[in-house]
């Protein structure tokens, strides 16, 4: 069947992705038209369906990004942090006990005094505002499909997709042929492991001589406290137990607004044993002897989970190619040690809108920002970068005891004397390389949740709201399904059904089946994290953007 044209758009700048880095370069686009005195057009695309409702973090937020872009934003009534940080606590835990480690060890990067203590998802909300009252046009419910490159190879915009695709591919009756939005540039700001930042960086190379990225997945829960345990402005940070010394990660503890504890761990995907799960892990945790007291009489109303961009300074991919850029979470720019990115994606939306606005003002169009490019090291975000860019490798070369610690002495060398004792290191294997066959290592048992403290994963995946149209293909794509069996499965004992913190996958016993298991997707169940797109040992799986507005809706989150 032939399917109809698409209606096209044409704007100055096409964004993909309303997050802090696509919302900032929004709005500085649209201050800079006012500077110039010629109007930019700009429009903003996003999957989920409202602002803010695929938005995922802690967190506590640098409010650097923030002064730079809206330097009022404190005096605004509906500003979306208004808790500061009041107590800066970090430990290491052991089975049944732990140990804080004094502030005074940690070079000032780390402190998070001056930082503030709320919900990305309301910034993300609190910038569409902003950026819709400049003028800009935003369209929740859009998922980006497609990009579009014209006969140079130049990209010249983006198709959203199709709506009212049945599960066997055909065209239902409420079929609609989505929307080609074409602009002079088009900013890229999907999020780690973005679906259409995949294909850009393969087609035009752009991590060809950087180091791979790496990832963590985080899981978070919000939590409401009862007034005896909360603590406002109170921000904690653990490693060590649950996780093993050579799988690294750590939790988080953040109070804020009203009575609410954003509460969330982060296992790095560079782990080995492939019965280890990262929603388990963050389960266990909440039982320790020194954690679980905050819990008592408290009510859980939230739950999420996202993967994290952790390679840092080597592995930023180049940012520009004819026509386009990368900013925020699709560049790469989180900072681990500081558990923190928003501030950075909001720099990079603002230096892209920069670049673009002297290309437009020019008579540009479609070329590469080399600006963008050749700036961003000596910036801020690359200052904040490279000072901790040995940290992540270190960790996982020699593990959390020895490896944090030479991590904090290569970041005392980088803050006091400018320079550091290891050069910039490798990061080693990619993550999806590093699990061991299952006959290689002890399995994993974990208890049983208790449904008061600790929760199964589809009792979580309730409260993140997800919801996907059923009928419609899948979004998850296995390219071999042969190769799944015989590798994922046979070898590695189905790493999928662990990693995957919304029991997406499953393989079932099924007599009818050749092999007597059968590898079973629950594409509705996504949260929309992207691990198995990173996790998976031979690759083998490829997340792609559902129909319409499917995913989760976080509030608060």
């Amino acid at each position: 069947m032939a399917l109809p044209e698409r209606e096209g758009m044409d704007f100055d700048v096409v964004i993909v992705g309303a997050g802090p880095a696509g919302l900032a370069a929004a709005i500085r686009l649209k201050q800079l038209s006012a500077e110039i005195g010629a109007e930019i057009s700009v429009v903003v695309v996003e999957k989920g369906s409202e602002v803010g409702a695929h938005i995922l973090s802690g967190a506590v937020v640098d409010p650097g990004g923030l002064d730079a872009l809206v330097p009022d934003w404190r005096d605004d009534p509906d500003r979306p942090l208004k808790t500061a940080v009041e107590r800066d606590e970090f430990m290491f835990l052991t089975r049944n006990s732990g140990v804080g480690l004094p502030n005074l060890f940690f070079p000032k990067l780390m402190s998070n005094h001056g930082n503030f203590v709320g919900s990305l998802s309301n910034v993300a909300k609190f910038l569409g505002r902003k950026a819709e009252e400049a003028g800009v046009e935003i369209y929740p419910g859009f998922p980006a499909s497609e990009v579009l490159y014209d006969d140079r190879g130049a990209v010249t915009g983006i198709a959203t997709g199709d709506l009212g695709v049945g599960r066997s591919g055909e065209p239902r009756d409420d079929y609609t042929r989505g929307m080609e939005l074409r602009g002079k540039y088009t900013i890229f700001g999907e999020g780690a492991r973005g679906s259409l930042t995949k294909t850009l960086i393969d087609r035009f190379r752009l991590n060809a001589d950087r180091d791979h990225q790496k990832y963590g997945l985080g899981v978070k829960e919000l939590w409401q406290l009862t007034p005896g345990t909360f603590r406002p402005g109170l921000v904690q940070h653990t490693m060590g137990w649950p996780l093993p010394n050579r799988a690294g990660g750590g939790s988080w503890l953040y109070h804020f607004d009203d009575h609410l504890l954003s509460v969330g761990f982060v296992t790095h995907l560079n782990y080995e044993n492939p019965t280890l799960s990262p929603f388990e892990e963050f389960q266990r945790f909440k039982t320790h002897p020194m954690i679980r007291d905050v819990f008592a009489g408290a009510k859980r109303i939230g739950y999420g989970a996202r993967a994290i961009m952790e390679g840092g300074w080597q592995s930023v991919p180049k940012l520009v190619f004819p026509g386009g850029c990368l900013v925020g979470d699709s560049a790469g720019f989180v900072n681990v040690p500081r558990i923190k990115g928003s501030h950075n994606a909001v720099l990079s939306g603002m230096q892209a809108a920069e670049a673009i606005a002297a290309a437009l003002k020019a008579g540009r169009q479609g070329d590469e920002l080399t600006e963008y490019e050749n700036g961003w090291r000596s910036s801020p975000i690359g200052q904040d970068l490279k000072a901790v860019r040995n940290v992540k490798p270190l960790w996982s070369r020699y593990g959390t005891l020895v490896g944090v610690g030479l991590g904090g002495v290569d970041m005392w060398a980088n803050t006091l004397l400018n320079t550091s004792l290891f050069g910039t290191l490798k990061h080693g294997k990619p993550d999806h390389a590093t699990l061991k066959p299952l006959k290689e290592v002890t399995p994993i048992v974990y208890p049983k949740p208790d449904g008061k403290l600790t929760f199964d994963r589809l009792s979580s995946v309730y409260l993140s709201n997800t919801n996907h149209e059923e009928d419609q293909p899948a979004h998850l794509k296995v390219r071999d399904m042969g190769l799944q069996k015989t590798s994922e499965h046979d070898v590695f004992g189905g790493p999928s059904a662990r990693y995957c913190p919304a029991g997406v996958y499953e393989w079932v016993e099924d007599a009818s089946a050749g092999d007597g298991v059968r590898y079973q997707i629950n594409a509705q169940n996504c949260v929309h994290c992207k691990t198995c797109d990173i996790k998976d040992p031979n690759q083998n799986i490829n997340w792609e953007t559902p129909e319409g507005p499917g995913g989760p809706n976080y509030p608060n989150m």
